[in-house]
């Protein structure tokens, strides 16, 4: 069976199940649930916690995980990422007192606080600076109003926490971050297995990011429709029973399809029609 780490908990978890769910396979009814087995799909599923995922990959015990990609590069661990799912995108960035700093160049002989050391350590060092790094767990706002550091590293969204805790974020971000899947540096690429779950994957990435649209058009007007609705390939393109009218069907981007709608309407479409598409192959 192929062996596959899902996160247990936190913000990786939720979405990682979920589209495991939409892409077929078995997921856990209950959070208490360390391993389950999915035979009708040869997969056994083991959920971890998300900073051990790249350990038990790279150590060749486990076929491939999901994890963030802060969390891979964190561990220090022989893996590596081979599909990007689009959840769980954050950026990591450096915040201190206004005053204290403006950039990463002027951090020398100062502590620089943080839940990810490899990653800040790594930066650090690629940018000649001479700094302290503490690691600490859960939130690290606070290091700096008790004096443990002068610089916080962390992941930041809306910089929200950070404004009250009086910080302000300083520099360019570290890196950026998001789900990603990851296998063992070196191993086999071919694996049967391996590529079927990846494609079910990019299945549903595809089925996410695209709907499926129907239409009625002129005919006088199909050029100037299907320009708008070209599709991945070409429309599918079916008479009506009404003369000088065709029935058009084309995939298009979901963030585009209510202005595409409009378009249509403008040129004289009707009927314009969208539904979701839950499963794809490319």
């Amino acid at each position: 069976m192929l062996r596959i780490a899902v996160p247990n908990k936190g913000s990786l978890s939720g979405p990682a199940s979920a589209m495991l769910h939409e892409a077929g396979y078995q997921q856990r009814k209950e959070s208490k649930e360390l391993v389950l087995v999915d035979p009708e799909n040869e997969v056994e599923f083991f959920y971890l916690r998300p900073r051990d995922i790249a350990i038990y990959v790279s150590s060749g015990r486990l076929d491939i995980g999901i994890t963030g990609r802060d969390l891979l590069l964190d561990s220090g661990a022989n893996a590596e990422e081979i599909l990007q799912l689009g959840f769980a995108r954050s950026t990591f960035r450096y915040a201190t007192k206004p005053g204290t700093a403006s950039g990463v160049g002027e951090f020398g002989g100062m502590t620089v606080a943080t839940s990810y050391e490899g990653i800040v350590a790594k930066h650090l060092a690629e940018h000649g600076i001479d700094a302290s790094v503490v690691h600490l767990d859960g939130a690290v706002e606070t290091a700096i109003e008790l004096g443990v550091a002068q610089v916080i590293a962390d992941v930041v969204e809306t910089g929200t926490s950070l404004r009250n805790a009086g910080l302000e974020v300083i520099g360019e971000p570290i890196m950026t971050s998001e789900a990603v899947v990851i296998r063992r540096t070196g191993a086999e690429t071919g694996d049967p297995k391996v590529q079927q779950f990846l494609r079910r994957l990019q299945g549903v990435l595809v089925a996410r990011s695209y709907v499926m649209m129907d239409y009625d058009c002129r005919v006088e007007h199909l050029e100037q429709a299907v320009a708008l609705t070209p599709g991945l390939e070409s429309p599918t393109i079916s008479p009506l029973h009404h003369e000088g009218w065709v029935a058009v069907r084309s995939m298009v981007a979901a963030k585009e399809a209510q202005r595409i709608m409009d378009d249509l309407y403008d040129l004289g479409a009707r009927a314009i029609l969208t539904t979701a598409i839950h499963a794809c192959r490319l």
